[in-house]
């Protein structure tokens, strides 16, 4: 229960909270956002919590200890940190304006294809992760880190547009991959 792998997932949904605290806005006064070097705290906590999501499964399937522990906490620890995330870059307004909508429909599309997920388990039904989902879930970490970043690096410009970019590649790709869920789960839905 307690492998290498469980315990980096495990390690990313015991960090969450700290990530929360590093961006809680009023640690500047008088403005809704950070001070720069919480940005950058927050953005190198963000780099391990996405290197350990790429590690525990790779560690999983290379020593052979796939658990169901594992398969169960992995997607729900992405969850977690994906929904944490945006939730505070919006209330930040690292996020805002037309750029809320690509956000909200990341975090939809997440909440709708968990409970399919959950529904078609019921049935027996697996629904493996495509590769279109995992480049769905690079974009989205690219640009969640890039919009960290930009927090800690205000006179570079670029890097919160590389984010804001990447975020509604990773959007479009919501969309796609959420569709191609959709459509096979209704499949088994009367």
């Amino acid at each position: 229960m307690l492998s290498l792998p469980n315990i980096l997932t495990l390690s990313r949904i015991l960090t969450v909270p700290i990530l929360l605290a590093l961006l809680w806005p009023g640690a500047r006064e008088g403005t809704h956002q950070p001070a720069p070097l919480y940005y950058a705290l927050a953005f190198v906590l963000y780099c391990l919590m996405g290197i350990t999501d790429y590690f525990d499964g790779y560690v999983a399937r290379a020593r052979g200890t796939v658990s169901r522990l594992g398969a169960f906490l992995d997607p729900i620890a992405d969850k977690i940190m994906i929904a944490a995330v945006i939730l505070l870059l919006v209330f930040t307004r690292d996020i805002t304006g037309v750029h809320v909508i690509a956000a909200l429909v990341i975090l939809l599309r997440e909440i709708i294809v968990s409970g399919l997920r959950e529904f078609l388990a019921t049935l027996q039904v697996s629904m493996p992760v495509t590769r279109l989902a995992k480049w769905k879930t690079t974009f989205q970490l690219v640009s969640f880190g890039a919009l960290i970043l930009a927090g800690a690096l205000p006179a570079m410009e670029w890097v919160r547009s590389v984010g804001l970019a990447t975020l509604w590649g990773a959007a479009v790709l919501t969309m796609i991959t959420g569709w191609d869920y959709l459509r096979v789960g209704l499949k088994h839905i009367d």
